[in-house]
């Protein structure tokens, strides 16, 4: 089962204050796809919330859902935490999901590799995997004329913006099911050109 289970981790920060924020957007779309697959329920475990989807439901591949509840500067401690329980292959089988403020609202890029950008959740992953060669989907939030990038990322989105929001968590879903049905490589490309204009 090791070999072939897929972690999808969601990044954001746990508790009702921080629900409806940008910086959620990754528990948005772990919440999108385990409506899609019939989760439901999660569990605790990994310092997280989780949940396995068996292959049938996800499209052919095993999948382990998390959301860590460790707030986003720890994401590491939870997401390294299953990656070793399962023995699960980073550079494979390990995709993460994560807002950026440097893409468009709207926007999605899939990449096998990179740095942080910035992302506090990305560089405590980088850290406790020893490695940044993973999968992570990027979900455009840009950037406010208004206010820094870390309160804009933590403001509440406002009830005129959130269907926009409510339609990048669908797409960013989508995203996820094709890279479970023709690979993280090949996804890619779709998945890259797939932006709303």
């Amino acid at each position: 089962m090791a070999d072939s289970l897929m972690l999808i981790a969601g990044l954001g920060n746990p508790g009702e204050k921080y629900k409806d924020t940008r910086h959620n957007l990754g528990f948005w779309v772990i919440d999108e796809l385990a409506s899609r697959w019939g989760v439901r329920s999660f569990q605790s475990k990994f310092k997280a919330e989780y949940a396995l989807v068996p292959p049938d439901k996800a499209g052919g591949t095993g999948v382990l859902l998390l959301k860590p509840q460790t707030f986003m500067n720890l994401s590491g401690e939870s997401v390294g935490a299953a990656v070793g329980f399962y023995k699960i292959p980073i550079s494979t089988h390990v995709l993460i999901l994560s807002d950026d403020i440097d893409l468009p609202v709207g926007a999605l890029r899939l990449r096998l590799t990179g740095g942080a950008g910035g992302h506090n959740g990305l560089k405590s992953i980088i850290q406790h995997l020893g490695t940044p060669d993973f999968a992570r989907l990027r979900l455009g939030v840009g950037r406010s004329p208004h206010m820094p990038a870390d309160v804009h990322v933590l403001a509440r989105i406002s009830a005129s913006e959130r269907p926009d929001y409510e339609k990048l968590a669908k797409l960013a879903a989508d995203g996820v099911e094709l890279c479970g049905k023709e690979g993280l490589a090949k996804a890619m490309n779709t998945v890259n050109t797939r932006n709303p204009e």
